[in-house]
């Protein structure tokens, strides 16, 4: 990769550069990834252990009820990780018929977690070190207790005005009623605990054991569905990729249940585009991007759920280059438009990346959604449980309609680019609920169509497609772009920093170069890449 780092944005950090690297969202999450890779391990142990740290410095994001997706580089092939959580049993669509919409909090929310499962998977699968010592650093920053950074603080109040009246949730992170303030110590010795339990279990406690036992009385307590058998025949399933070609490279996302597949169809798009014609931060590229983005959402909505259930239109349908053709023909280059989806059967989240020096290369992702989750935590564990329930359909007959056993649709996606030679790219992720496949479309156009850097990258000012006409953009796009682009019909909302809105994720990137790996890492969330 080209090292174009012209500082052309706000933020002027300079990428981090380094044989053995780790990137994510909290500083301290790093470390205990880069702390892996000083004690021998691998870039799946520092993944994993900064994921696992993750669930206790960034509890806004992320918890020990989580989902998780990995795609990982192991230096000769790439595997991808479905750890998604399946709905309890006994859900049915009768049980919602009196709702217009899936819950969004509260145990109606809850499908079976998935993120402990896919650490166990991992490290079997990758490891180098014990499964308990990826442990080390979490347990110790919640049983000493660390230092709130300042975004999460301001998201951790957030949440507890939302949630505080959900079960548990204000015994697990309402110290004395309050979320703790940006530079206060939180210690939470009920998460250490637990995470001691999952460590020297191997995550079977999580499962088959006492933690299991305790989600489970709990959901029965509050007249919820999971159930222990629910637990118990939880599985991670790897499932490869799916993949794009654009130029000289391969864009590689989990297939569905999750949203990667609309980064691939958006991508499709503008192949047949001319957007290689425009500058990155041109009215006319985003213009084409904003409309790829949203044809691809267009039919995300209307086909994409449990892989195992789209038996009418597929993901080879979806990806058909001849229909894609077809999707970016309807592209006004001058006017914006409110795309509906097409007929191809014819005739609140946290990511890591890390890398070594031996090749290795990890994509992974988890999430609660929507900051906290469901709410929902379950007494002396601090486990968070994750509402990932909300992404199912009421709609009879849609894919992605309510039923037990079934997975929902999901945003969390992990994304990984590979060179037209087969070999690795760049391990990327973005996150912030529907903006994670857009990230993912920007971030490649960025550095493989425009050259730019991981850290440049990650700085520019981004774009995020909401509905109809209505786009969200950030400030320092600068007046003349957006008056440009509202001149074509978008109807564009300004964010500013001090905005508090943290809709356009936090972005984390490492891309390969000849004599190691040079690493971006986002300063809209407390983003950090170490190295050595």
């Amino acid at each position: 990769m080209k090292l174009r780092h012209d500082a052309l944005y706000a933020s002027r950090r300079s990428p981090v550069l380094a044989r053995n690297i780790v990137s994510t969202s909290q500083p301290l999450a790093a470390q205990a990834g880069l702390r892996m890779l000083l004690a021998g391990g691998n870039a799946a142990d520092a993944a994993l252990a900064s994921a696992i740290a993750l669930t206790v410095v960034e509890p806004t994001g992320n918890g020990l009820g989580s989902d998780a997706y990995a795609i990982i580089w192991d230096g000769k092939e790439l595997h991808g990780l479905n750890a998604s959580g399946r709905a309890p049993g006994a859900w049915t669509p009768e049980r919602f018929a009196e709702a217009d919409k899936m819950p969004q909090r509260g145990w109606e929310s809850v499908t079976t977690p998935g993120a402990v499962s896919a650490w166990r998977e991992i490290s079997d699968k990758f490891g180098k070190l014990p499964f308990e010592k990826l442990f080390e650093p979490a347990v110790e920053y919640a049983s000493r207790g660390f230092a709130v950074s300042p975004i999460i603080a301001t998201l951790w109040e957030k949440g507890g005005q939302t949630l505080g009246k959900q079960p548990g949730f204000a015994e697990a992170f309402l110290s004395g009623g309050k979320a703790p303030k940006a530079g206060e110590l939180f210690v939470n010795k009920a998460a250490a605990d637990s995470l001691i339990d999952i460590a020297q279990t191997k995550g079977e406690s999580f499962y088959r054991g006492k933690l299991a036992d305790k989600i489970a009385a709990f959901a029965k307590e509050n007249g919820a569905a999971l159930s222990e058998d629910d637990l118990a025949n939880h599985k991670a399933d790897w499932v490869g990729t799916i993949s794009q070609s654009f130029g000289k490279v391969k864009l590689h996302e989990i297939p569905p249940n999750g949203q990667g597949i609309s980064a691939l169809i958006a991508l499709g798009i503008l192949r047949h585009t001319n957007i290689s014609d425009y500058e990155p931060d041109s009215v006319e590229a985003l213009h084409l991007e904003i409309e790829a983005m949203k044809l691809a959402f267009a039919d995300m909505r209307a086909y994409v759920a449990d892989l195992d259930y789209m038996t009418d239109v597929t993901v080879e349908h979806l990806l058909s280059d001849e229909y894609l053709k077809s999707r970016a023909a309807l592209i006004d280059t001058n006017t914006a438009q409110d795309f509906k989806a097409g007929a191809p059967k014819h005739g609140g989240t946290v990511y890591v990346t890390a890398a070594d020096e031996n090749g290795m290369m990890v994509s992974f992702i988890q999430s609660n959604y929507m900051g906290f989750g469901s709410g929902v935590v379950v007494p002396g564990t601090s486990i968070s449980l994750q509402n990932r329930g909300h992404g199912f359909s009421l709609t009879p007959g849609h894919p992605n309609h309510v039923a037990g056993g079934k997975r929902p649709f999901q945003t969390i996606i992990p994304a990984f680019l590979m060179g037209d030679d087969g070999n690795p790219v760049m391990s990327f992720g973005v996150m912030g609920g529907p903006m994670q496949s857009q990230g993912h479309l920007q971030m490649t156009l960025r550095t493989q169509l425009w050259g730019q850097d991981p850290q440049t990258a990650v700085d520019a000012p981004r774009w995020q497609a909401l509905s109809g006409l209505e786009v969200a953009v950030e400030a320092s796009l600068g007046a003349d772009v957006i008056d440009g682009l509202k001149a074509k019909g978008h109807a564009i909302a300004v964010e500013t920093p001090d905005s508090t809105n943290f809709g356009f994720g936090g972005a984390q990137l490492i891309a390969k170069t000849d004599v190691g790996y040079v690493a971006g890492s986002d300063p809209r969330k407390d983003g950090c890449a170490v190295g050595y």
